[in-house]
């Protein structure tokens, strides 16, 4: 059983902004490529067995079932429909920064 990878809006920009700042902020337009290839080959990966990594343990995101993996010094979050056989990559984010404030804040604007 495949499951079909979507990306949100959000997480498409995460993953825009997680090169701009590498490749343009930090001057490494090639560690910036590699960067968010590694992110794109562990999120294909999730088309088999997407449950296999945790939950997230605060709210609002445990009540609705997301899922994290880490990737590097990022965390992706995502949610499984099984019904559908989907993958929904919500969020990539700097494992370094106050994950829960940016989430909270971000759904309330």
């Amino acid at each position: 059983m495949n499951y079909k990878i979507i990306y949100s809006p959000l997480a498409l920009d995460d993953l825009r902004n997680i090169y701009s700042y590498i490749s343009f902020e930090l001057k490494s337009p090639d560690t910036a490529a590699k960067q968010v290839k590694k992110i794109r080959e562990r999120i294909k990966a999730l088309n088999t067995l997407p449950e296999r990594y945790s939950l997230v343990d605060w709210e609002p995101w445990k009540s609705i079932n997301m899922r994290k993996i880490p990737v590097s010094n990022y965390t992706v979050f995502y949610k499984v429909d099984s019904s559908e056989l989907s993958v929904t990559i919500v969020r990539i984010i700097y494992s370094g920064r106050d994950i829960e404030y940016i989430i909270n804040n971000t759904e309330k604007s």
